[in-house]
């Protein structure tokens, strides 16, 4: 019985440094594992990207367009105009003074189908070209006679009219002005999309 005992102690204690020896690799195989895993994802990471890119979206056209006439350069001019009428006894004179404002510009309203859309990262505006916006520019109110004889009937002053009118757009309406309110409008136009989030902007 005493030989069987030790037999067994023995065998017991091989047993038992046998699970040590197990429990031991399995520790260092788990540790070389977690480290062999970490270093083959040292460069991998993982983050959350916001795409802070503004969409031209068609709210956003339309809200465009709904600016109307959009006014890029204002021209006040003053005209002195007269006439002469002869007769047998005289001549009768008319000399009125004439004040007016003119808007050039553009309608969004008139602008064509794709008038604006995106070329690669670029927003890409095409525009008709400034006009003048308002026919109706002469402040009747203001007119007034600075010499009268005679008498004048409201065809002869309609006359007058019609040839201020046409002065003044001989006089402002000049290459100068409308190059003017063409750099105007690349100017503001560009200043607007870029304050709705678009970096590069080109104005046809």
């Amino acid at each position: 019985m005493g030989k069987q005992d030790n037999k067994l102690l023995a065998l017991l204690a091989l047993s038992t440094r046998l699970k040590l020896w197990l429990i031991a690799a399995a520790v260092v195989l788990l540790i070389v594992a977690g480290v062999v895993l970490v270093w083959l994802n040292r460069n991998n990471h993982v983050a959350v990207e916001t795409d802070e890119r503004t969409v031209l979206s068609p709210t956003l056209v339309q809200s465009m367009k709904d600016i109307g006439e959009w006014e890029f350069l204002t021209i006040s001019d003053e005209e002195i105009i007269d006439t002469v009428r002869h007769g047998f006894f005289g001549d009768d004179q008319l000399v009125r003074i004439y004040y007016g404002t003119l808007r050039l510009g553009i309608d969004m309203q008139q602008v064509e189908d794709n008038w604006i859309g995106m070329d690669k990262d670029t927003v890409v505006v095409k525009l008709p070209d400034v006009t003048l916006l308002d026919d109706d520019f002469i402040d009747e109110a203001r007119t007034r006679s600075f010499f009268e004889e005679g008498k004048w009937t409201q065809q002869d002053r309609q006359k007058l009219y019609l040839k201020a009118h046409a002065a003044m757009q001989r006089r402002c309406l000049t290459p100068k002005n409308l190059e003017t309110a063409r750099k105007n409008a690349r100017e503001q136009i560009t200043a607007l999309l870029h304050s709705l989030g678009f970096p590069y902007v080109r104005i046809e």
